[in-house]
């Protein structure tokens, strides 16, 4: 029977988190490169972890209200609320999302900004125990990391570079430092 009640809830979880992703598409994401239906998207194990968290709070926070420890369960309750919504919250605002003419990039935080692909100006590489981060970096100064985990990247990257050639008048040919199986897409940072 507590088999069973494990797997509603962790149904229940699931389904919450893939209920709001959807009203918060619908709701906040209109431009074009939002309905291209081409995004780069975090791991959906953001905010199914965050949505757990979230329960695993509220559990906590129950049980301590009863208990003659104190404040100890409510306490560790609220962390774990305040971590879980964190990382739904980094879930459902991260994006990258991509068409013919451009992308969008969206963060938690701040404004969603629109570029073009003649706005990618170089690209850095980072290695850490087998993970890599392809730092993008803009011609506005920002930059944008995409892990080889996320879902979408690689055929973003490789979008981004036709695209790039196109809108600045390269050729695939003439761009040395192309090397896709290296994860090199774009000129390096130049020290």
């Amino acid at each position: 029977m507590k088999f069973l009640a494990v797997i509603l809830v962790a149904a229940a979880v699931f389904g919450i988190c893939y209920l709001v992703d959807k009203g918060f598409t619908g709701l906040f994401r209109s431009a074009p490169q939002h309905k291209s239906g081409l995004a780069v998207r975090l791991s959906k194990r953001y905010g199914s972890v965050g949505l757990l968290l979230v329960v695993l709070g509220l559990a906590a926070i129950f049980a301590g209200i009863n208990s003659k420890d104190g404040w100890i369960l409510p306490a560790g309750g609220g962390i774990l609320i305040a971590v879980g919504i964190g990382l739904v919250v980094h879930y459902m605002s991260f994006g990258v999302f991509y068409d013919a003419d451009g992308f969008i990039l969206s963060r938690f935080g701040k404004p969603d900004v629109t570029y073009a692909y003649k706005d990618i100006s170089a690209q850095q590489l980072y290695n850490n125990q087998g993970h890599l981060l392809i730092e993008l970096y803009l011609t506005d100064g920002n930059t944008l990391q995409l892990q080889n985990t996320m879902p979408g990247a690689y055929a973003f990257l490789d979008h981004a570079f036709a695209a790039w050639c196109s809108q600045t008048g390269r050729r695939q040919e003439d761009c040395k430092f192309y090397d896709p199986a290296n994860s090199c897409w774009f000129p390096p940072v130049e020290d």
